[in-house]
Protein backbone atom coordinates (compact mmCIF):
# COMPACT_ATOMS: atom_id res chain seq x y z
CA UNK A 1 0.00 0.00 0.00
CA UNK A 2 1.53 3.18 -0.99
CA UNK A 3 1.37 6.48 1.48
CA UNK A 4 -1.39 8.20 0.10
CA UNK A 5 -3.97 5.32 0.15
CA UNK A 6 -2.63 4.43 3.77
CA UNK A 7 -3.56 7.98 5.03
CA UNK A 8 -6.68 7.50 3.36
CA UNK A 9 -7.05 4.33 4.65
CA UNK A 10 -6.17 5.09 8.42
CA UNK A 11 -8.38 8.52 8.19
CA UNK A 12 -11.34 6.47 7.01
CA UNK A 13 -10.86 4.30 10.14
CA UNK A 14 -10.37 6.94 12.24
CA UNK A 15 -13.56 8.60 11.40
CA UNK A 16 -15.89 5.58 10.93
CA UNK A 17 -14.46 4.80 15.14
CA UNK A 18 -15.41 8.46 15.62
CA UNK A 19 -18.90 7.42 14.46
CA UNK A 20 -19.39 4.56 16.37
CA UNK A 21 -18.39 6.13 19.36
CA UNK A 22 -20.76 8.87 19.10
CA UNK A 23 -23.33 6.34 20.92
CA UNK A 24 -21.42 6.26 23.77
CA UNK A 25 -21.30 8.51 26.52
CA UNK A 26 -19.01 11.61 27.19
CA UNK A 27 -16.18 10.28 29.11
CA UNK A 28 -14.67 14.21 29.84
CA UNK A 29 -17.17 14.93 32.63
CA UNK A 30 -19.63 13.60 35.28
CA UNK A 31 -23.06 14.27 33.12
CA UNK A 32 -24.98 11.20 32.11
CA UNK A 33 -26.04 11.55 28.72
CA UNK A 34 -29.81 10.66 27.67
CA UNK A 35 -31.36 9.87 24.63
CA UNK A 36 -34.75 9.12 23.17
CA UNK A 37 -35.64 4.98 23.30
CA UNK A 38 -36.61 5.24 19.83
CA UNK A 39 -32.73 7.11 19.03
CA UNK A 40 -29.91 5.68 16.52
CA UNK A 41 -28.24 4.85 19.50
CA UNK A 42 -31.01 3.26 21.27
CA UNK A 43 -30.66 -0.85 21.77
CA UNK A 44 -34.66 -0.63 21.75
CA UNK A 45 -34.99 1.25 18.13
CA UNK A 46 -37.13 -0.57 15.96
CA UNK A 47 -35.55 -1.78 12.53
CA UNK A 48 -38.86 -1.20 11.01
CA UNK A 49 -38.89 2.17 9.34
CA UNK A 50 -41.33 4.65 11.07
CA UNK A 51 -41.64 7.88 10.51
CA UNK A 52 -40.94 10.55 13.45
CA UNK A 53 -44.32 11.90 13.61
CA UNK A 54 -46.16 7.89 13.94
CA UNK A 55 -43.44 7.43 16.34
CA UNK A 56 -44.85 10.77 18.36
CA UNK A 57 -48.59 9.92 17.70
CA UNK A 58 -47.99 6.21 19.02
CA UNK A 59 -46.17 6.85 21.98
CA UNK A 60 -48.53 9.43 23.10
CA UNK A 61 -51.58 7.09 22.54
CA UNK A 62 -49.53 4.95 25.54
CA UNK A 63 -49.95 8.36 27.40
CA UNK A 64 -53.30 7.48 29.07
CA UNK A 65 -52.23 4.52 31.19
CA UNK A 66 -49.38 6.72 32.51
CA UNK A 67 -51.64 9.65 33.00
CA UNK A 68 -54.06 7.19 35.37
CA UNK A 69 -50.64 6.40 37.23
CA UNK A 70 -50.14 9.81 38.03
CA UNK A 71 -53.29 10.63 39.51
CA UNK A 72 -53.59 7.42 41.52
CA UNK A 73 -50.03 7.96 43.43
CA UNK A 74 -51.12 8.31 47.03
CA UNK A 75 -48.39 8.62 50.36
CA UNK A 76 -47.59 5.41 51.72
CA UNK A 77 -46.96 4.92 55.46
CA UNK A 78 -43.79 3.01 56.74
CA UNK A 79 -45.87 1.01 58.77
CA UNK A 80 -48.64 0.35 55.98
CA UNK A 81 -48.60 -2.77 53.52
CA UNK A 82 -50.29 -1.93 50.44
CA UNK A 83 -52.75 -4.33 48.99
CA UNK A 84 -52.48 -5.88 46.33
CA UNK A 85 -55.06 -3.22 44.33
CA UNK A 86 -52.68 -0.75 45.18
CA UNK A 87 -50.26 -2.03 42.62
CA UNK A 88 -48.84 0.99 40.00
CA UNK A 89 -50.01 1.32 36.67
CA UNK A 90 -47.32 3.00 34.59
CA UNK A 91 -46.75 3.44 30.78
CA UNK A 92 -42.85 3.05 29.00
CA UNK A 93 -40.56 5.88 29.08
CA UNK A 94 -38.90 8.05 26.31
CA UNK A 95 -35.64 8.81 27.53
CA UNK A 96 -32.78 6.41 28.82
CA UNK A 97 -29.64 6.53 30.37
CA UNK A 98 -26.51 4.22 29.94
CA UNK A 99 -25.31 3.28 33.29
CA UNK A 100 -23.42 0.41 35.02
CA UNK A 101 -24.30 -1.44 37.86
CA UNK A 102 -22.28 -3.97 39.89
CA UNK A 103 -18.42 -5.03 40.31
CA UNK A 104 -17.43 -4.80 37.69
CA UNK A 105 -19.93 -2.65 35.85
CA UNK A 106 -22.89 -4.28 33.93
CA UNK A 107 -23.85 -1.91 31.15
CA UNK A 108 -27.41 -0.68 31.29
CA UNK A 109 -29.81 1.52 29.63
CA UNK A 110 -32.36 2.67 32.05
CA UNK A 111 -35.19 4.64 31.05
CA UNK A 112 -35.46 7.71 32.90
CA UNK A 113 -38.27 8.99 35.22
CA UNK A 114 -38.70 11.69 37.43
CA UNK A 115 -41.99 10.18 38.61
CA UNK A 116 -40.96 6.97 40.46
CA UNK A 117 -38.73 5.65 42.90
CA UNK A 118 -37.36 2.76 42.94
CA UNK A 119 -35.24 1.77 40.32
CA UNK A 120 -35.41 -1.88 38.63
CA UNK A 121 -33.64 -4.22 36.39
CA UNK A 122 -34.07 -7.69 35.04
CA UNK A 123 -31.70 -10.55 36.46
CA UNK A 124 -30.34 -13.05 34.98
CA UNK A 125 -32.91 -16.42 35.02
CA UNK A 126 -35.70 -13.85 34.44
CA UNK A 127 -38.73 -15.02 33.23
CA UNK A 128 -40.26 -13.56 30.08
CA UNK A 129 -37.14 -10.52 30.16
CA UNK A 130 -35.21 -9.66 27.83
CA UNK A 131 -32.05 -11.07 26.39
CA UNK A 132 -29.64 -8.15 28.09
CA UNK A 133 -29.94 -9.11 32.08
CA UNK A 134 -27.86 -7.92 35.00
CA UNK A 135 -26.20 -10.64 36.43
CA UNK A 136 -25.65 -10.80 40.61
CA UNK A 137 -23.10 -13.75 40.59
CA UNK A 138 -21.01 -11.67 38.36
CA UNK A 139 -20.46 -8.98 41.03
CA UNK A 140 -18.59 -8.75 43.96
CA UNK A 141 -20.64 -5.99 45.45
CA UNK A 142 -23.86 -7.53 44.88
CA UNK A 143 -25.90 -8.05 48.32
CA UNK A 144 -29.66 -9.14 48.81
CA UNK A 145 -32.23 -6.91 51.55
CA UNK A 146 -34.48 -8.46 53.84
CA UNK A 147 -37.85 -7.83 55.32
CA UNK A 148 -36.30 -6.34 58.69
CA UNK A 149 -34.96 -3.45 56.91
CA UNK A 150 -35.29 -0.40 56.79
CA UNK A 151 -35.70 0.18 52.96
CA UNK A 152 -38.18 -2.58 52.35
CA UNK A 153 -40.67 -0.80 54.21
CA UNK A 154 -40.27 2.55 51.92
CA UNK A 155 -41.47 -0.49 48.09
CA UNK A 156 -44.98 -0.42 47.15
CA UNK A 157 -46.30 -4.21 46.80
CA UNK A 158 -44.30 -5.67 49.12
CA UNK A 159 -44.24 -8.94 50.54
CA UNK A 160 -43.40 -9.65 53.96
CA UNK A 161 -44.24 -12.59 56.29
CA UNK A 162 -45.27 -11.36 59.90
CA UNK A 163 -42.59 -13.01 62.06
CA UNK A 164 -40.25 -13.91 59.14
CA UNK A 165 -36.91 -12.72 58.28
CA UNK A 166 -36.87 -13.52 54.42
CA UNK A 167 -35.87 -11.38 51.34
CA UNK A 168 -37.63 -8.48 50.47
CA UNK A 169 -39.68 -9.46 47.62
CA UNK A 170 -42.38 -7.06 45.56
CA UNK A 171 -44.96 -6.82 43.20
CA UNK A 172 -45.67 -4.10 40.23
CA UNK A 173 -47.98 -3.71 37.33
CA UNK A 174 -46.97 -1.78 34.21
CA UNK A 175 -48.18 -0.17 31.54
CA UNK A 176 -51.51 -1.35 31.89
CA UNK A 177 -50.83 -4.70 30.64
CA UNK A 178 -47.79 -5.66 32.40
CA UNK A 179 -46.69 -7.04 35.52
CA UNK A 180 -43.14 -7.89 37.04
CA UNK A 181 -41.39 -9.24 40.53
CA UNK A 182 -38.70 -8.23 41.91
CA UNK A 183 -36.67 -8.79 44.90
CA UNK A 184 -35.10 -5.43 46.41
CA UNK A 185 -31.48 -5.89 46.78
CA UNK A 186 -27.68 -3.30 46.42
CA UNK A 187 -25.19 -3.00 44.39
CA UNK A 188 -22.66 -0.29 42.88
CA UNK A 189 -23.88 2.23 40.80
CA UNK A 190 -21.86 3.84 38.46
CA UNK A 191 -22.97 7.15 36.53
CA UNK A 192 -20.43 8.53 34.43
CA UNK A 193 -17.51 8.84 36.23
CA UNK A 194 -19.40 8.58 39.97
CA UNK A 195 -19.94 5.33 42.11
CA UNK A 196 -23.25 4.95 44.50
CA UNK A 197 -21.89 2.56 46.87
CA UNK A 198 -24.81 -0.19 48.11
CA UNK A 199 -27.41 1.96 45.87
CA UNK A 200 -31.12 -0.06 46.68
CA UNK A 201 -32.93 -1.21 43.92
CA UNK A 202 -35.61 -4.04 42.52
CA UNK A 203 -33.95 -7.07 40.58
CA UNK A 204 -36.90 -8.72 38.56
CA UNK A 205 -37.05 -12.45 38.41
CA UNK A 206 -40.09 -12.50 36.32
CA UNK A 207 -42.04 -10.49 34.01
CA UNK A 208 -45.80 -10.92 32.48
CA UNK A 209 -46.46 -8.65 29.52
CA UNK A 210 -44.74 -6.52 26.83
CA UNK A 211 -44.47 -3.18 28.22
CA UNK A 212 -41.76 -3.28 30.97
CA UNK A 213 -38.96 -1.54 29.95
CA UNK A 214 -36.13 -3.90 28.90
CA UNK A 215 -33.53 -2.84 30.28
CA UNK A 216 -35.02 -1.49 33.49
CA UNK A 217 -35.76 1.96 35.02
CA UNK A 218 -34.04 4.72 37.22
CA UNK A 219 -36.54 6.39 39.35
CA UNK A 220 -35.96 10.17 39.73
CA UNK A 221 -38.92 11.15 42.21
CA UNK A 222 -38.61 12.80 45.35
CA UNK A 223 -39.67 9.52 47.64
CA UNK A 224 -37.22 7.92 49.97
CA UNK A 225 -36.28 4.71 47.17
CA UNK A 226 -35.27 6.75 44.48
CA UNK A 227 -31.86 8.39 43.23
CA UNK A 228 -32.26 11.29 44.61
CA UNK A 229 -33.05 9.91 48.22
CA UNK A 230 -30.10 7.63 47.39
CA UNK A 231 -27.77 10.32 46.62
CA UNK A 232 -28.19 13.38 49.22
CA UNK A 233 -24.92 13.33 50.26
CA UNK A 234 -23.45 13.19 47.07
CA UNK A 235 -25.37 15.52 44.95
CA UNK A 236 -27.53 17.08 47.48
CA UNK A 237 -30.87 17.11 46.15
CA UNK A 238 -30.34 18.47 42.82
CA UNK A 239 -30.54 17.42 39.47
CA UNK A 240 -30.96 18.88 36.09
CA UNK A 241 -31.45 17.21 32.66
CA UNK A 242 -31.99 18.41 29.23
CA UNK A 243 -34.04 16.14 27.01
CA UNK A 244 -33.02 16.20 22.95
CA UNK A 245 -36.13 16.04 20.24
CA UNK A 246 -36.96 13.19 19.38
CA UNK A 247 -35.41 13.88 15.68
CA UNK A 248 -32.25 13.71 17.09
CA UNK A 249 -29.45 11.35 17.44
CA UNK A 250 -26.91 9.92 19.72
CA UNK A 251 -26.34 10.81 23.13
CA UNK A 252 -27.23 14.21 23.07
CA UNK A 253 -28.77 14.73 25.80
CA UNK A 254 -27.55 15.16 29.52
CA UNK A 255 -28.58 14.65 33.19
CA UNK A 256 -25.97 16.64 35.59
CA UNK A 257 -26.60 15.44 39.12
CA UNK A 258 -25.33 17.70 42.11
CA UNK A 259 -25.09 21.39 42.63
CA UNK A 260 -21.68 21.79 40.57
CA UNK A 261 -22.02 22.74 37.07
CA UNK A 262 -25.72 23.93 37.14
CA UNK A 263 -26.65 27.03 35.24
CA UNK A 264 -26.37 30.03 37.77
CA UNK A 265 -28.26 32.46 36.16
CA UNK A 266 -31.73 30.32 35.47
CA UNK A 267 -34.78 31.78 36.15
CA UNK A 268 -36.57 29.33 38.66
CA UNK A 269 -40.40 28.88 39.74
CA UNK A 270 -41.39 27.41 43.63
CA UNK A 271 -41.58 23.57 44.07
CA UNK A 272 -44.31 22.41 45.40
CA UNK A 273 -45.28 19.52 47.09
CA UNK A 274 -48.27 17.27 47.56
CA UNK A 275 -48.71 15.22 50.59
CA UNK A 276 -51.02 12.94 49.35
CA UNK A 277 -48.52 12.12 46.10
CA UNK A 278 -45.27 12.61 47.42
CA UNK A 279 -43.29 11.81 44.95
CA UNK A 280 -44.38 14.39 41.98
CA UNK A 281 -42.89 17.79 41.18
CA UNK A 282 -45.83 19.78 41.01
CA UNK A 283 -45.13 23.75 40.07
CA UNK A 284 -47.52 26.61 40.18
CA UNK A 285 -48.98 27.10 36.84
CA UNK A 286 -50.97 30.74 36.50
CA UNK A 287 -51.68 30.63 32.84
CA UNK A 288 -51.60 30.01 29.34
CA UNK A 289 -51.02 32.39 26.49
CA UNK A 290 -51.82 31.77 22.67
CA UNK A 291 -49.77 34.33 20.62
CA UNK A 292 -50.00 37.65 22.49
CA UNK A 293 -53.24 36.33 23.72
CA UNK A 294 -53.72 35.53 27.71
CA UNK A 295 -56.37 32.76 28.05
CA UNK A 296 -59.12 33.08 30.38
CA UNK A 297 -58.86 30.04 32.67
CA UNK A 298 -60.91 29.64 35.58
CA UNK A 299 -58.36 29.87 38.46
CA UNK A 300 -59.84 26.75 39.94
CA UNK A 301 -58.40 24.38 37.42
CA UNK A 302 -55.12 25.88 37.79
CA UNK A 303 -54.64 26.35 41.39
CA UNK A 304 -52.13 23.57 43.74
CA UNK A 305 -54.86 22.33 45.89
CA UNK A 306 -53.65 18.48 47.80
CA UNK A 307 -56.97 17.78 48.42
CA UNK A 308 -58.35 17.90 45.53
CA UNK A 309 -55.69 16.38 44.11
CA UNK A 310 -55.64 19.61 41.20
CA UNK A 311 -52.89 21.11 40.17
CA UNK A 312 -49.73 21.18 37.63
CA UNK A 313 -46.75 18.42 37.97
CA UNK A 314 -43.54 18.34 35.10
CA UNK A 315 -43.02 14.81 34.34
CA UNK A 316 -40.24 13.40 32.08
CA UNK A 317 -42.37 10.10 31.08
CA UNK A 318 -45.11 11.58 29.55
CA UNK A 319 -45.31 12.31 26.19
CA UNK A 320 -47.45 15.68 25.52
CA UNK A 321 -48.61 17.78 27.71
CA UNK A 322 -51.82 17.31 28.98
CA UNK A 323 -54.72 20.03 30.52
CA UNK A 324 -57.64 18.76 32.19
CA UNK A 325 -60.71 19.63 29.73
CA UNK A 326 -61.88 23.05 30.76
CA UNK A 327 -58.08 24.28 30.37
CA UNK A 328 -57.62 22.55 27.28
CA UNK A 329 -61.05 23.93 25.36
CA UNK A 330 -60.44 27.38 26.16
CA UNK A 331 -56.80 27.55 24.87
CA UNK A 332 -58.65 25.39 21.57
CA UNK A 333 -60.85 28.41 21.40
CA UNK A 334 -58.38 30.66 21.74
CA UNK A 335 -55.84 28.82 18.94
CA UNK A 336 -59.45 28.22 16.61
CA UNK A 337 -59.76 32.38 16.46
CA UNK A 338 -55.99 32.80 15.44
CA UNK A 339 -55.74 30.43 13.01
CA UNK A 340 -57.46 29.47 9.49
CA UNK A 341 -59.42 26.59 9.50
CA UNK A 342 -60.38 23.27 8.63
CA UNK A 343 -59.12 21.56 11.49
CA UNK A 344 -58.71 18.16 12.01
CA UNK A 345 -58.03 15.11 14.22
CA UNK A 346 -55.00 12.57 14.20
CA UNK A 347 -54.36 10.54 16.63
CA UNK A 348 -54.94 11.93 20.24
CA UNK A 349 -54.15 15.34 18.70
CA UNK A 350 -57.75 17.42 18.38
CA UNK A 351 -56.38 20.52 17.04
CA UNK A 352 -54.62 19.94 13.69
CA UNK A 353 -54.95 22.44 10.97
CA UNK A 354 -52.98 23.22 7.23
CA UNK A 355 -49.22 24.73 7.74
CA UNK A 356 -49.35 26.22 4.40
CA UNK A 357 -51.98 28.43 5.30
CA UNK A 358 -50.70 29.32 8.52
CA UNK A 359 -47.15 29.89 7.77
CA UNK A 360 -46.61 31.41 11.45
CA UNK A 361 -49.20 29.54 13.85
CA UNK A 362 -49.17 31.93 17.27
CA UNK A 363 -46.98 30.08 19.71
CA UNK A 364 -47.98 28.81 22.90
CA UNK A 365 -46.02 30.38 26.66
CA UNK A 366 -46.84 28.44 30.18
CA UNK A 367 -46.63 30.90 32.94
CA UNK A 368 -45.29 30.04 36.12
CA UNK A 369 -45.17 31.55 39.35
CA UNK A 370 -42.01 33.83 38.67
CA UNK A 371 -41.18 32.69 34.86
CA UNK A 372 -42.84 32.36 31.62
CA UNK A 373 -41.56 29.50 29.69
CA UNK A 374 -42.45 30.18 25.57
CA UNK A 375 -42.24 27.48 23.46
CA UNK A 376 -40.81 27.60 20.29
CA UNK A 377 -42.15 26.13 17.10
CA UNK A 378 -40.32 22.46 17.53
CA UNK A 379 -42.17 22.47 21.10
CA UNK A 380 -45.60 24.25 20.22
CA UNK A 381 -46.64 22.05 16.99
CA UNK A 382 -46.31 18.68 15.23
CA UNK A 383 -45.65 18.54 11.55
CA UNK A 384 -47.50 15.63 10.60
CA UNK A 385 -46.51 13.10 7.48
CA UNK A 386 -50.42 13.53 6.23
CA UNK A 387 -49.58 16.53 3.54
CA UNK A 388 -49.60 19.86 4.69
CA UNK A 389 -51.48 19.21 8.48
CA UNK A 390 -49.44 20.12 11.57
CA UNK A 391 -51.13 19.80 14.85
CA UNK A 392 -51.31 21.62 18.24
CA UNK A 393 -49.04 19.48 20.47
CA UNK A 394 -51.39 20.27 23.49
CA UNK A 395 -53.96 17.69 24.46
CA UNK A 396 -56.65 16.90 26.84
CA UNK A 397 -56.56 14.48 29.79
CA UNK A 398 -58.26 11.22 28.66
CA UNK A 399 -61.99 11.17 29.93
CA UNK A 400 -61.50 7.96 31.18
CA UNK A 401 -58.93 9.13 33.69
CA UNK A 402 -60.79 10.93 36.50
CA UNK A 403 -58.18 13.80 37.18
CA UNK A 404 -57.85 17.10 38.06
CA UNK A 405 -54.10 17.09 37.41
CA UNK A 406 -52.05 19.15 34.55
CA UNK A 407 -49.17 17.25 33.26
CA UNK A 408 -46.28 19.23 31.36
CA UNK A 409 -44.44 16.78 29.34
CA UNK A 410 -41.15 16.12 27.60
CA UNK A 411 -42.74 16.93 24.08
CA UNK A 412 -42.76 20.65 25.58
CA UNK A 413 -39.42 19.92 27.46
CA UNK A 414 -37.12 19.29 25.09
CA UNK A 415 -34.04 21.41 23.86
CA UNK A 416 -34.55 23.02 27.60
CA UNK A 417 -32.20 22.65 30.50
CA UNK A 418 -34.88 21.42 33.42
CA UNK A 419 -33.26 22.05 37.23
CA UNK A 420 -34.77 20.42 39.76
CA UNK A 421 -33.27 21.78 43.26
CA UNK A 422 -35.32 19.90 46.17
CA UNK A 423 -33.22 21.07 48.94
CA UNK A 424 -34.29 25.06 47.52
CA UNK A 425 -37.61 23.36 46.74
CA UNK A 426 -37.61 25.04 43.57
CA UNK A 427 -37.56 24.49 39.63
CA UNK A 428 -35.51 25.87 37.03
CA UNK A 429 -36.08 26.19 33.12
CA UNK A 430 -33.56 27.77 30.49
CA UNK A 431 -32.92 27.33 26.90
CA UNK A 432 -30.71 25.10 25.89
CA UNK A 433 -29.85 23.66 22.45
CA UNK A 434 -28.98 19.69 23.40
CA UNK A 435 -29.84 17.63 20.44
Amino acid sequence: MDFPAALLFFALLFFSSKALDSCGSRPHNSDLSIIPIYDECSPFNSPRPESRVNKIINMASKDSARVKYLSSLVAQKATQVPVASGQQVLSIGNYLVKVKLGTPGQTMFMVLDTSNDVAWVPCSGCTGCSATTFSPNASSSYGSLDCSLPQCTQVRGRSCPAGRVVACSFNQSYGGDSSFSANLVQDSLTLANEVVPKFAFGCINAISGNSVPPQGLLGLGRGPMSLLSQTGALYSGVFSYCLPSFKSYYFSGSLKLGPVGQPKNIKTTPLLKNPYRPSLYYVNLTGVSVGRVRVPITPVYLEFNPDRGSGTIIDSGTVVTRFVEPVYEAIQNEFVKQVKGPFATIGVFETCFDALENAEPPLITLHFQGLSMKLPMENSYLHTSAGSLACLALVPVPTNVNAAMNIIANLQQQNHRILFDVANSRLGIAREACN
